[in-house]
């Protein structure tokens, strides 16, 4: 069953204007179909992630997983990190995965299925494919100063305001009916 609506626009047009750098995944490639790796029934494991191309004053970075085509008003978070040090331009498979893999000082906040961690793609069957945006921000600071409590639209409020520049690579997944 689809669920009729509108189509949301692309989240990071309606941002301020920010730089932009390069963001590649062995597993991911942008406009294409999500991996089954990367579907929470089918694996549920976050891709592999680098980066190059930030700019100067870059102090720290945060990686964001997200599905503004759910059926809610406020789209949906599968994964939130913040906080990793600029030395950090990868992350290995499965790094998102209950926080395995992610260096120190690193923090992975809950997404919208309740967990700290990554959640993978699960559109309701038979809607329409929905859009998976990864970005990689580049941050002005090191911590954004929030704790594991934060949720991912205070998170994001704080970000709006220190993001030098970001990276995207937008999947796509549907789940048949």
């Amino acid at each position: 069953m689809s669920l009729e609506r509108p189509r949301s626009p692309n989240p990071y047009d309606l941002l301020p204007a920010t730089g932009s750098f390069v963001l590649s995944s062995a597993e991911v490639t942008d406009g294409a179909t999500l991996p089954d790796s990367a579907v929470q029934a089918k694996g549920n494991t976050s891709p592999s992630l680098s980066w190059s191309g930030f700019p100067d004053g870059t102090r720290s970075f945060a990686v964001t997983l997200f599905d503004p085509d759910a059926p809610t008003p406020c789209g949906f978070w599968h994964w939130v990190v913040a906080d990793l040090p600029a030395s950090v331009t990868s992350l290995p498979a499965g790094a998102g995965n209950a926080g395995d893999g992610l260096p120190a000082g690193a923090m992975t906040l809950r997404n919208d299925f309740g967990q700290a961690g990554f959640g993978g793609a699960a559109p309701p069957p038979g809607d329409a494919a929905h859009r998976y945006f990864f970005v990689v921000h580049a941050v002005d600071v090191e911590t954004l100063g929030l704790d594991t409590d934060a949720t991912p639209a205070v998170f994001s409020f704080n970000l709006v305001f220190h993001t030098l520049a970001r990276a995207i690579l937008a999947a796509t997944y549907a789940e048949p009916a």
